[in-house]
């Protein structure tokens, strides 16, 4: 068995993530209490209570969901033995961090620390530069890309992530989605609204590069402890400052997600973790693979699903 663990990103998130584990373990609880503490909200009452639109805009949503994944993998880690072998990590977009958390890049502080600001700061731009993101399923990244460089309109969008080989994520300013929605359904392609208040991964948000970058430098990174599949690249990396950098960048840069999960797949992964709310990343890896390979997807994001999770593992 080669395993892989996968951490969700925005768009996974509902009211009451991660309740369960933090009420039944106090050290899950101690952790929600630190996340609290460095990013000064009450992260608890935003996940259990919202109300949503609260809870969905950045600067609130990406802290709390990676406390979340991070309880989450707490938990998988106290159930499972910290001496279970993972061959690999990936996060989808905000998810990266935690994948760099499990892989000993980042304390479970700076990763907070860093989520807080980079939110903060997608919402700023997002603020100035007001966009969305959509769902484009049944075409390919080539046909989107012509698509989007065939428009003559006045309105920005890009494509955002590469999840799967015929679910594309466009990102931009609602022109721009509106003139690419349009060609896409000419096609017969299905699009759909994401429940997200920032167009993330486009030029829209390119301002938070730089000012991210800098807050960034005083963060301590380690070298992974185990491979990390970076969004930006596609590809693992060893060296802390092309890390650094990579994470800078990856706010207004394409997921190239299908390139990660295929990438693993060529490696010999055959079973795949995905820890964290919803199960979302197991879906997209259903359309990834082949239909005659033999690769187990697993999600958990509460206790009951936990245990059978590592039932199917034969860990318990």
């Amino acid at each position: 068995m080669k395993v892989a663990v996968l951490f969700p990103g925005q768009g996974a998130q509902y009211l009451g993530m991660g309740k369960k584990f933090i009420d039944n373990d106090e050290e899950c609880a101690s952790l929600m209490a630190l996340a609290e503490n460095t990013c000064d909200r009450n992260l608890s009452k935003l996940c259990n209570d919202g109300p949503m639109e609260q809870l969905t805009r950045a600067t609130n949503l990406q802290p709390a969901l990676a406390i979340v994944n991070l309880i989450c993998w707490h938990s998988f880690l106290k159930a499972a033995g910290k001496d279970f072998n993972v061959s690999c990590f990936a996060g989808h977009s905000l998810g990266e961090y935690s994948a760099l958390y499990a892989a000993g890049v980042l304390s479970a502080e700076d990763t907070m620390k860093l989520v807080c600001k980079r939110g903060a700061l997608m919402e700023r731009e997002g603020l100035i530069n007001p966009g969305g993101m959509r769902a484009v399923l049944g075409l390919s990244i080539e046909e989107i890309e012509e698509i989007i460089g065939a428009s003559s309109g006045s309105g920005v969008v890009t494509a955002a992530n590469h999840n799967t080989s015929r679910q594309i994520v466009i990102s931009g300013s609602m022109a721009g989605l509106d003139a690419v929605s349009a060609k896409a359904e000419e096609r017969e392609a299905k699009v759909i609204p994401l429940n997200v208040s920032v167009a993330n991964h486009s030029p829209l948000v390119a301002g938070a590069v730089p000012d991210f970058r800098e807050f960034m430098a005083d963060i301590h990174f380690s070298k992974p402890q185990t491979p990390v599949y970076f969004n930006v690249s596609g590809e693992t990396e060893t060296d802390c400052d092309k890390i650094k950098a990579m994470m800078a960048r990856q706010i207004a840069s394409k997921v190239r997600w299908f390139e990660i999960i295929q990438s693993m797949i060529g490696g010999g992964v055959d079973t795949f973790i995905e820890v964290g709310p919803k199960a979302i990343l197991s879906g997209m890896i259903r359309k990834i693979v082949a239909k005659n390979a033999k690769i187990t997807s697993l999600q958990f994001d509460s206790p009951e699903l936990l245990e059978v999770c590592l039932k199917k593992l034969r860990l318990s």
